[in-house]
């Protein structure tokens, strides 16, 4: 086995793992535990489970505020989210997506019938590239997808021009946007649409969540029929519909972790600062950079391994998962190479030259309240032993 020198015995040495308490990327961000026990009983006293019970309305009324939008819809995940949006908005036959997000943007599209088109991407933002997805546009082309990829909002005013210019719905993927801003204004009130996901691992949890935030009416109204089957009163049903309904106990969880939602930023803005600074001397990588006049959640630290690095990218997740250092290789190898659309598509790969490149060099590195300062600076010792021993 290949010795490794430097600073740290590391585990690869046969030492004991750096970590004993493993380091992850996406570990739940928790509010007060007093508090959600407090929502709890007031659960236990309403007997009010479900059904667009007096949490989930909260819950709604907040997140709206906090985005300043005049709906939001709160659904029992992200991905029910994107598909109840998909339907009303009736869309059909194609619709261009990035290749480089996660699988559930596709899914939520084929699983109704819709041909997901993958289009590249901005190798410097990760986000949908505005002249790809004008060639791919064809008389099949009902809507565009955009994914604002690590909390940094995709380039939503060329994207709004050419839906407006060839008659397309425009919507967006905003799972990883809680509390992000565009240009200054808080993203949820653009495109027809958009969604957020409050997944254990996102920002903002609710256990499981979504919803559907919007200042379109009409939309909101269809929507809010479709995630309770259609149903307009007890008893009468006016539209095709599904179970997309949030429960109580989910937006428990997720008034409490919007209490603390400030702190949890705050923590993920230090250690997104002790990363940058950390690894700032090593010339052929970069920790994606946060634009820092607009609001952030600094959910995510993406470091990128330029081409010819003396790093390579896999020996060192290898390295660091060895040390109890769970990084992560997001989003690879891209939608268009996962079943079914590499089988579909198999072309595909040709017109995604950014995207093969991005998620060939990308890591996220672990953060979140458990990652101090200390515990940051061993992440950065070894990618900096590994560094100079390649």
């Amino acid at each position: 086995m290949k010795q490794i020198k430097g600073k740290h015995d590391l585990a690869i040495n046969g030492a004991e793992p750096a970590f004993s308490q493993p380091a992850y990327v996406g570990r739940p961000n928790l509010g007060d535990r007093e508090k959600f026990h407090n929502y709890v009983d007031q659960i236990f006293d309403s007997n009010w489970l479900t059904n667009n019970g007096p949490l989930v309305q909260e819950f709604e009324q907040r997140i709206a505020k906090h985005h300043n939008v005049k709906h939001c819809i709160a659904m029992c995940n992200g991905t029910i989210s994107l598909e109840i949006a998909i339907r009303a908005l009736s869309l059909k036959g194609e619709v261009i997506i990035p290749s480089y997000t996660f699988i559930a943007t596709a899914h939520a599209l084929s699983w109704q019938g819709i041909t997901p088109v993958f289009a590249d991407i901005d190798p410097i933002s990760h986000t949908l590239d505005p002249e790809s997805v004008r060639k791919l546009i064809t008389p099949k082309t009902s809507a565009i997808i955009g994914v604002h990829l690590w909390g940094r909002a995709a380039h939503i005013g060329q994207l709004q021009e050419i839906a407006d210019e060839n008659g397309l719905s425009l919507m967006f993927d905003a799972a990883h946007a809680f509390s992000c801003s565009y240009k200054g204004t808080k993203i949820g009130g653009f495109g027809e649409c958009e969604i957020l996901s409050f997944h254990a691992t996102k920002v903002l949890n609710s256990f499981e969540g979504g919803a559907v935030l919007t200042n379109n009416d009409e939309l909101a109204a269809s929507i809010k029929l479709m995630r309770n089957f259609g149903f307009e009163n007890a008893d009468n049903v006016i539209h095709p519909g599904t179970n997309g309904k949030m429960t109580e106990i989910s937006a428990a969880m997720g008034l409490v972790n919007l209490d603390s939602i400030d702190d949890v930023i705050e923590i993920n803005k230090r250690n997104y600062d002790h990363y940058l600074a950390g690894l700032a001397s090593l010339a052929d990588i970069r920790i994606l950079p946060y634009d820092e006049n607009q609001s952030n959640n600094y959910q995510y630290i993406v470091m990128e391994i330029e081409e010819g690095s003396m790093l390579i990218r896999d020996e060192l997740i290898n390295t660091l998962n060895a040390e109890n250092i769970w990084a992560r290789r997001y989003f690879w190898p891209g939608c268009h190479k996962m079943a079914p659309y590499k089988t579909l598509y198999p072309e595909a790969e040709s017109d995604l030259p950014q995207t093969q490149k991005v998620a060939e060099n990308v890591i996220v590195l672990p953060t979140g309240e458990s990652m101090t300062k200390e515990r940051i600076g061993i992440v950065i010792d070894i990618i900096k032993v590994l560094y100079h021993n390649n």
